[in-house]
This record gives structure tokens, sequence and C-alpha cells, in this order.
């Protein structure tokens, strides 16, 4: 009975480590640390001295010595992954926090002392051309506020028809109606293409840059981080440029068209 129980009980704290997608690794290894605990427990149970009358079945203890095993083995690698995740969001703040300063060192009036601290969380010479194709709205799945898509879409069309400016006025002006809306990243991304059209390289960079920092798993992510791989380029920070432009592949290497406009920006300024 005993060992039927923890068999039971088994199952019902691994339930929790493959069945919810949302767990943290601190809350896995939490319940790793409570089964353990419990383990241990049942150890001390079946290793009496005294004599008993129950009948273990054979094997029984050589089942909780593997047990434990692989928890203390799971614990283990769970500790690793959360401090390669804990240095992976660090090293990327720090690389968007240094961009940031660059590029506020570039802009007239800019006060470094105001930046603050990046959350933690990758042809022709000329300026790049930007695209005109409207940007289609991607709420993934989230469900926007009544007009949010008309608005969205009406900018969109203004900057498909080269007028940058009322664009750029029209997704600054979306921006402030629906902040932090599901909108935002793709509103960012299409406000620099507008100011990349009317020739602001340093303002389009700083959207860009606030798209790809404050939204790196959205789907604008890929265009935010080569569309500021480029800008730099054009402000003429090549070295900058080229070390984000080679963190395109890596960081969203599903993205084969992102991926290949940083190739390009690449041959472009010629980064190694």
């Amino acid at each position: 009975m005993r060992l039927g129980a923890l068999v039971l009980s088994c199952a019902v704290a691994f339930a929790p480590i493959t069945g919810q997608a949302q767990e943290t690794l601190a809350d896995i290894r939490q319940d790793m640390s409570v089964l353990f605990v419990e383990l241990q427990k049942l150890r001390r149970e079946m290793s009496t001295t005294g004599g008993s009358s129950v009948a273990l079945p054979s094997g029984a203890l050589d089942r909780l010595n593997a047990i434990e095993a692989e928890l203390q083995r799971l614990t283990a690698k769970t500790e690793e992954l959360e401090f390669r995740v804990a240095r992976v969001a660090e090293n990327g703040a720090q690389r968007l926090g240094d961009l940031e300063f660059r590029l506020c060192e570039l802009e007239d009036g800019c006060d470094i002392g105001s930046i603050g601290k990046t959350p933690t969380l990758g042809g022709d010479t000329g300026v790049s051309a930007p695209s005109v194709q409207p940007p289609a709205p991607s709420n993934g799945g989230t469900e926007l506020a009544v007009g949010e898509e008309t608005d969205f879409r009406r900018a969109g069309e203004a900057l498909a028809q080269g007028d940058f400016q009322s664009a750029a006025d029209q997704f600054a002006a979306f921006r402030e109606a629906y902040p932090g809306g599901p909108l935002e990243a793709q509103a960012l991304v299409a406000e620099g293409q507008a100011l990349a059209g009317l020739g602001n390289t340093r303002d389009a960079a700083r959207r860009y840059l606030d798209a790809y920092a404050g939204y790196p798993d959205d789907a604008a992510g890929p265009e935010a981080l080569w569309r500021l791989g480029a800008a730099l380029g054009d402000l003429g920070n090549v070295a900058e440029a080229c070390v984000t432009l080679g963190e395109v592949a890596g960081r969203y290497p599903g993205s084969s068209d992102a991926i290949s406009q940083a190739e390009a920006a690449k041959a472009r300024f010629n980064c190694q």
C-alpha cells in the first residue's frame, strides 16, 4: 500500500513539470525539492532497524534510490539552465544598453544621464531606402481596442504611399492612443521606417531599438533588429552595425527574410 501511495505521489508531483509550460525554472526547482524531501522521509521509514511485518516488493529501495538520483540530476540541470538564462538576459541587456548610449551620443541635446537601465531580457552607402509595403497588423490573437486596427492600417497606407511625414505623425499618435498595445512593436518599426524616409536616421534607429529592446519576442523583433543594425551603419557606426546584424540569425533562426536582409546589409558595410 505504501509503495502504491509512493507511485501515486510521484505521478502527481511530476505532473506540473511536464504539463504546465507556464511554470518558471524556480517553480520547477521548488517542486523537485519538495519531492526530494518526501522521498527522504519515505526512505527513513523503510530503513527502520526494528522488525516489521510488512513485506516490500523486490527492488523497492533500488527504485527509490533511482528516483532520488534522477531528482538530483534534474535539480542540478535546472540550476545550470537558470544560470545560463540569467547570463543571456544580462548580456543582451548590456548590449542594448550600449547601443542606447551610443545613439544618445550621436543625438544633439540627448542627456546621457537620463538614460535608464535597460531591462533584463541579439549596396550603396546612403541611407537605406525604407520599405513602402504597409505593415500588416499582427496581434498574436490579442483582442484589439475599437479603432486600433483601423488607425494602424491608415498610418500604414500613408507609409506605403511615401507620405513619410504623415505616416510618422500617425504612428506616433497611434502609440500615444494605444500605449503598450499588441501593435506597439510594429508601430515603432513602421514609425522608424517613416523617419528614415524623412532622412532622420538617428530617430529611426531609436525606434528600432525601442521595438527590439521592449518586445524582442514580438513578430516585429527580427525586422527591428536588422533595421537597427543597418541604421547604425548608416550613422557611421560600422563596427556596432556588424555586431548587431550578426545577431539576427542567432536570435531569430526561423526568420529567413530578416536574415537575408541582415546579410545584405553586412555585405554593404563589408562586415567580416
